[in-house]
């Protein structure tokens, strides 16, 4: 019998698969109307981020991380949170994003602030012919990848130096948890998040390093901003029972400061950056 507190790389990427596909087909059976082509397109402005903020401690660590000439591939780049900043230090960096409204927002962001030494790449990862390059980033992705396993081993395979890992703990749709069983009748099945995934490393015999900070929460531009992630998170439309329900309940939550809007402003109580070397 698989021991919990030492578990076999098998069972960690099994229990990671089912808490995954269990989260999925309770989107599935829920989910108002037909799924968009583009899942980030409603969104993708606000993660919209300034290549030269200093006011994000986990962004500060991975700018020490970066030596010089090297090439980064961002797995999953969404709209350059860190690929803009990071091609500021590096050679080049190989953004990897599946979402066109994500790559629009990350070309805006290069256009906007003369970033030129990125390469956009339309692929979903794992991805034939993948690039190599020596350093490998995962931010904030594979919490809904339910063949994790395959996922990190084409991570690894493409990086020469370093794999680098930033996640947080609880995952990211956290926030949008709490209004599921008022709006669904029932409780969000949670996805993995930073704690599972040091267990999965650990399991798979990966030694690592662990820094940990907390974060800004998801911040938006406007008022709407938070009410379009919560019909994006909790599957529903605007203009459907369940779609105004939410919009009632969500209102009072909803508050600004300094023309930002949000639903809290909790910090992210956790958010890691883990780093390990590859194996040969």
């Amino acid at each position: 019998m698989s021991d919990v507190l030492r578990p076999e790389a098998a069972g960690a990427l099994e229990a990671w698969r089912r808490r995954v596909r269990a989260n999925r087909e309770q989107a599935e059976r829920l989910r108002e109307g037909t799924p968009p082509r583009d899942f980030y397109a409603a969104v993708a402005s606000d993660f919209r981020a300034a290549p030269r903020r200093t006011d994000e401690p986990a962004l500060e660590l991975l700018r020490t991380l970066v030596q010089p000439g090297e090439t980064w591939l961002d797995i999953g780049a969404g709209g350059g949170r860190y690929a803009l900043p990071l091609a500021l230090l590096a050679k080049s960096v190989l953004a990897v994003e599946p979402s066109e409204g994500m790559r629009n927002v990350l070309q805006a962001g290069m256009t906007e602030h003369g970033i030129a030494n990125i390469e956009i790449v339309p692929a979903r990862w794992p991805m034939q012919g993948a690039p190599a390059a020596d350093v490998a980033l995962l931010a904030h992705i594979g919490y809904d990848i339910e063949e994790i396993g395959p996922f990190l081993d084409a991570a690894e395979a493409s990086a020469r130096r370093l794999c680098v890992a930033v996640l947080v703990t609880p995952s990211p749709p956290h926030p949008a948890e709490r209004f599921w069983p008022p709006i669904h009748g029932e409780v969000r099945v949670s996805l993995p998040s930073l704690t599972e995934f040091l267990t999965l490393l650990l399991a798979r015999g990966r030694l690592f390093e662990l820094r940990l900070f907390t974060r800004e929460p998801l911040l938006h531009a406007d008022r709407d901003g938070p009410l379009r992630w919560l019909y994006q998170q909790l599957f529903v439309a605007p203009d459907t029972d369940k779609g105004r329900r939410l919009a009632a309940l969500a209102r009072d939550a909803i508050t600004s400061r300094e023309g930002r809007w949000a639903l809290s402003w909790s910090p992210v109580p956790v958010v890691g950056v883990v780093s390990w070397r590859p194996r040969d």
